[in-house]
């Protein structure tokens, strides 16, 4: 049986590397930030630009580090692609 400490440890892990995609999808599914969101892509006018700069805050607010890979296959349908993190 495995250990308290290393199966929160592995939770933790699985989470932060699909932080980004739950994040877009809380985006997706809440009319009040998408209506926000595409307002905000519409005044830019870079959809990757604002994708991209809400991915930063993400791994800025929850000091994480990249995982040196991407998720392919994200929940969302706001992103195709992100950037996967692990705790520091």
């Amino acid at each position: 049986m495995k250990d308290l400490k290393d199966f929160k440890e592995k939770v933790i892990d699985l989470f932060s590397e699909k932080l980004t995609d739950k994040v877009f999808l809380m985006i997706q599914n809440d009319r009040e930030l998408m209506r926000d969101y595409l307002a905000i892509i519409e005044k830019s006018n870079s959809l990757a630009y604002v994708n991209s700069e809400i991915a930063k805050e993400v791994k800025k607010r929850y000091d994480l580090k990249n995982l040196n890979q991407r998720n392919e296959e994200p929940e969302s349908l706001l992103i195709q692609t992100h950037e996967m993190f692990e705790t520091k």
